[in-house]
Protein backbone atom coordinates (compact mmCIF):
# COMPACT_ATOMS: atom_id res chain seq x y z
CA UNK A 1 0.00 0.00 0.00
CA UNK A 2 1.43 3.84 -0.75
CA UNK A 3 1.09 6.05 1.92
CA UNK A 4 -0.90 9.03 1.40
CA UNK A 5 1.02 12.17 1.57
CA UNK A 6 -0.09 13.94 4.85
CA UNK A 7 0.46 17.50 5.97
CA UNK A 8 3.77 18.56 7.72
CA UNK A 9 3.40 16.94 10.92
CA UNK A 10 5.23 20.16 12.85
CA UNK A 11 2.15 21.14 14.47
CA UNK A 12 4.03 24.54 14.97
CA UNK A 13 4.57 25.03 11.63
CA UNK A 14 1.32 23.80 10.45
CA UNK A 15 -0.08 27.17 13.08
CA UNK A 16 2.36 29.68 12.06
CA UNK A 17 1.39 29.05 8.57
CA UNK A 18 -2.42 29.50 8.66
CA UNK A 19 -4.12 32.86 7.43
CA UNK A 20 -5.37 35.16 10.31
CA UNK A 21 -8.70 34.18 10.38
CA UNK A 22 -7.91 30.48 10.56
CA UNK A 23 -5.64 31.17 13.18
CA UNK A 24 -8.16 32.73 15.28
CA UNK A 25 -10.48 30.35 15.29
CA UNK A 26 -7.59 28.01 15.74
CA UNK A 27 -6.86 29.35 19.24
CA UNK A 28 -9.98 29.77 20.19
CA UNK A 29 -10.54 25.88 20.52
CA UNK A 30 -7.17 25.58 22.35
CA UNK A 31 -8.69 28.33 24.92
CA UNK A 32 -11.92 26.00 25.05
CA UNK A 33 -9.99 22.96 25.63
CA UNK A 34 -7.85 24.54 27.89
CA UNK A 35 -10.74 26.12 29.97
CA UNK A 36 -13.69 23.57 29.52
CA UNK A 37 -11.94 20.12 28.52
CA UNK A 38 -14.70 20.34 25.83
CA UNK A 39 -14.43 21.27 22.18
CA UNK A 40 -16.56 24.08 20.65
CA UNK A 41 -19.68 23.37 18.07
CA UNK A 42 -19.31 24.28 14.70
CA UNK A 43 -21.83 26.88 14.91
CA UNK A 44 -19.44 28.44 17.74
CA UNK A 45 -16.15 28.05 14.82
CA UNK A 46 -18.42 29.21 12.04
CA UNK A 47 -19.19 32.37 14.32
CA UNK A 48 -15.91 32.95 14.93
CA UNK A 49 -15.03 33.03 11.29
CA UNK A 50 -17.75 35.24 10.01
CA UNK A 51 -16.80 37.69 12.99
CA UNK A 52 -13.34 37.89 11.61
CA UNK A 53 -14.98 38.82 7.74
CA UNK A 54 -14.08 35.34 6.48
CA UNK A 55 -15.83 32.57 5.13
CA UNK A 56 -16.42 30.47 7.70
CA UNK A 57 -16.71 27.07 5.04
CA UNK A 58 -13.04 28.24 3.94
CA UNK A 59 -11.65 28.85 7.56
CA UNK A 60 -13.19 25.28 8.72
CA UNK A 61 -11.01 23.54 4.74
CA UNK A 62 -7.78 25.62 5.78
CA UNK A 63 -8.05 24.11 9.31
CA UNK A 64 -8.10 20.60 8.01
CA UNK A 65 -5.74 20.88 5.55
CA UNK A 66 -3.48 21.83 7.71
CA UNK A 67 -3.97 19.38 10.31
CA UNK A 68 -4.35 21.46 13.20
CA UNK A 69 -7.86 20.68 13.81
CA UNK A 70 -9.75 17.16 12.34
CA UNK A 71 -13.32 17.16 11.68
CA UNK A 72 -15.68 14.04 11.93
CA UNK A 73 -17.97 13.40 8.92
CA UNK A 74 -20.64 15.17 10.86
CA UNK A 75 -18.52 18.60 11.02
CA UNK A 76 -17.65 18.11 15.00
CA UNK A 77 -14.13 18.17 15.90
CA UNK A 78 -12.24 14.97 16.66
CA UNK A 79 -8.94 16.31 17.20
CA UNK A 80 -7.47 19.72 18.33
CA UNK A 81 -3.81 18.43 19.36
CA UNK A 82 -3.00 18.31 21.38
CA UNK A 83 -6.19 17.71 22.80
CA UNK A 84 -8.79 15.33 22.00
CA UNK A 85 -12.26 15.62 22.69
CA UNK A 86 -12.70 11.69 23.19
CA UNK A 87 -11.23 9.99 25.75
CA UNK A 88 -7.68 8.57 25.01
CA UNK A 89 -5.31 6.29 27.46
CA UNK A 90 -3.55 9.96 28.51
CA UNK A 91 -5.00 12.07 30.38
CA UNK A 92 -3.98 15.62 31.36
CA UNK A 93 -4.52 17.40 33.99
CA UNK A 94 -3.75 20.83 35.92
CA UNK A 95 -4.83 22.88 39.11
CA UNK A 96 -7.80 24.76 38.69
CA UNK A 97 -8.46 23.29 35.04
CA UNK A 98 -10.68 20.69 33.37
CA UNK A 99 -9.92 17.05 32.77
CA UNK A 100 -8.24 16.64 29.70
CA UNK A 101 -7.20 14.13 27.29
CA UNK A 102 -4.21 14.30 24.64
CA UNK A 103 -3.70 12.64 21.17
CA UNK A 104 -0.77 11.61 21.74
CA UNK A 105 2.65 11.09 24.05
CA UNK A 106 4.39 13.74 22.63
CA UNK A 107 1.43 16.22 22.57
CA UNK A 108 0.81 15.17 26.29
CA UNK A 109 4.29 16.31 26.83
CA UNK A 110 3.90 19.46 25.44
CA UNK A 111 0.59 20.93 27.22
CA UNK A 112 2.78 22.41 30.47
CA UNK A 113 4.81 24.38 27.84
CA UNK A 114 2.31 25.55 25.89
CA UNK A 115 -0.32 26.63 28.78
CA UNK A 116 3.16 27.96 30.72
CA UNK A 117 1.94 25.47 34.03
CA UNK A 118 2.76 22.80 35.70
CA UNK A 119 0.23 19.64 34.73
CA UNK A 120 0.08 15.90 35.55
CA UNK A 121 -0.09 13.66 33.05
CA UNK A 122 -1.12 9.68 33.69
CA UNK A 123 -1.22 7.34 31.46
CA UNK A 124 -2.16 3.57 30.47
CA UNK A 125 0.75 1.65 29.00
CA UNK A 126 -0.65 -0.58 25.89
CA UNK A 127 -1.33 -3.83 26.01
CA UNK A 128 -0.92 -4.10 30.19
CA UNK A 129 -2.84 -1.30 31.84
CA UNK A 130 0.35 -0.32 33.35
CA UNK A 131 0.31 3.34 34.94
CA UNK A 132 3.02 5.91 34.11
CA UNK A 133 2.65 9.71 35.76
CA UNK A 134 4.44 12.36 34.85
CA UNK A 135 4.56 16.15 36.66
CA UNK A 136 6.00 18.15 33.65
CA UNK A 137 6.57 22.00 34.41
CA UNK A 138 7.44 23.23 31.31
CA UNK A 139 11.07 21.54 30.17
CA UNK A 140 11.19 19.60 32.91
CA UNK A 141 9.52 16.56 34.31
CA UNK A 142 9.55 14.13 36.78
CA UNK A 143 8.11 10.13 35.66
CA UNK A 144 6.91 7.32 37.12
CA UNK A 145 8.33 4.57 36.84
CA UNK A 146 11.94 6.60 36.17
CA UNK A 147 12.76 4.30 33.98
CA UNK A 148 9.21 5.05 31.67
CA UNK A 149 10.27 5.94 28.09
CA UNK A 150 7.77 6.76 25.04
CA UNK A 151 7.60 4.90 21.70
CA UNK A 152 6.82 7.06 18.82
CA UNK A 153 4.92 4.90 16.02
CA UNK A 154 3.53 5.56 13.32
CA UNK A 155 1.71 3.19 9.89
CA UNK A 156 2.00 2.65 6.95
CA UNK A 157 -1.65 3.41 5.41
CA UNK A 158 -3.05 5.98 3.60
CA UNK A 159 -5.06 8.47 5.74
CA UNK A 160 -4.44 11.72 5.73
CA UNK A 161 -4.29 13.26 9.04
CA UNK A 162 -1.92 12.47 12.20
CA UNK A 163 -5.15 11.85 14.46
CA UNK A 164 -5.53 8.23 12.05
CA UNK A 165 -1.96 7.93 11.33
CA UNK A 166 0.37 8.38 14.19
CA UNK A 167 -1.31 9.61 17.37
CA UNK A 168 -2.66 6.41 18.50
CA UNK A 169 0.47 5.08 18.19
CA UNK A 170 2.55 7.37 20.01
CA UNK A 171 2.37 6.36 23.81
CA UNK A 172 4.05 6.14 27.09
CA UNK A 173 5.80 3.05 28.36
CA UNK A 174 6.74 1.86 31.65
CA UNK A 175 10.14 0.81 30.08
CA UNK A 176 12.17 0.29 26.86
CA UNK A 177 12.03 -3.38 27.03
CA UNK A 178 8.49 -3.23 27.57
CA UNK A 179 8.14 -1.09 24.38
CA UNK A 180 10.03 -3.35 22.14
CA UNK A 181 7.78 -6.06 23.48
CA UNK A 182 4.70 -4.42 22.71
CA UNK A 183 6.29 -3.25 18.85
CA UNK A 184 7.32 -6.91 18.00
CA UNK A 185 3.53 -8.11 18.70
CA UNK A 186 2.36 -5.29 16.31
CA UNK A 187 4.54 -5.66 13.93
CA UNK A 188 2.50 -3.37 11.26
CA UNK A 189 3.26 -0.13 13.47
CA UNK A 190 7.16 1.15 12.89
CA UNK A 191 8.38 3.37 15.16
CA UNK A 192 11.10 4.20 17.63
CA UNK A 193 11.93 4.47 21.92
CA UNK A 194 12.31 8.11 22.62
CA UNK A 195 14.15 8.60 26.31
CA UNK A 196 12.67 10.73 28.10
CA UNK A 197 14.41 13.81 27.70
CA UNK A 198 14.35 13.62 24.02
CA UNK A 199 10.37 12.88 24.20
CA UNK A 200 10.16 16.04 26.17
CA UNK A 201 12.53 18.24 23.93
CA UNK A 202 9.35 17.30 21.35
CA UNK A 203 6.73 17.93 22.86
CA UNK A 204 7.66 21.48 24.27
CA UNK A 205 9.10 22.22 20.77
CA UNK A 206 5.79 20.61 19.04
CA UNK A 207 3.23 23.25 21.26
CA UNK A 208 5.32 25.66 23.39
CA UNK A 209 4.11 28.44 21.67
CA UNK A 210 1.21 26.73 20.13
CA UNK A 211 -1.25 29.65 21.49
CA UNK A 212 0.49 32.55 21.55
CA UNK A 213 -1.24 34.97 19.34
CA UNK A 214 -0.07 36.79 16.88
CA UNK A 215 0.62 39.40 18.98
CA UNK A 216 3.00 37.41 21.01
CA UNK A 217 0.58 37.35 23.93
CA UNK A 218 -0.82 34.75 25.57
CA UNK A 219 -3.89 32.55 24.36
CA UNK A 220 -7.38 34.38 23.70
CA UNK A 221 -10.75 33.84 25.96
CA UNK A 222 -12.62 31.06 25.04
CA UNK A 223 -15.71 31.26 22.89
CA UNK A 224 -18.12 31.29 26.22
CA UNK A 225 -16.18 34.23 27.67
CA UNK A 226 -16.73 36.24 24.59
Amino acid sequence: MTQKAGPDLDKGGCAAALTRPARQVHLAVLAAFAQTGQAPGRDELERIARAGGADPAAVLAELAERDVIAFGPAGEIRAAYPFSPSLTPIRVSWEGGPVTYAMCAIDALGVSAMLGRPVTITAAEPGTGRVITVHADRDQARWDPPGAIVFAGTTSSDCYHAVDRTCGYINFFTSARAARTWAKANPAVTGTVLHRARALSAGVAEFGAFMRADDGTGPPASPGQR
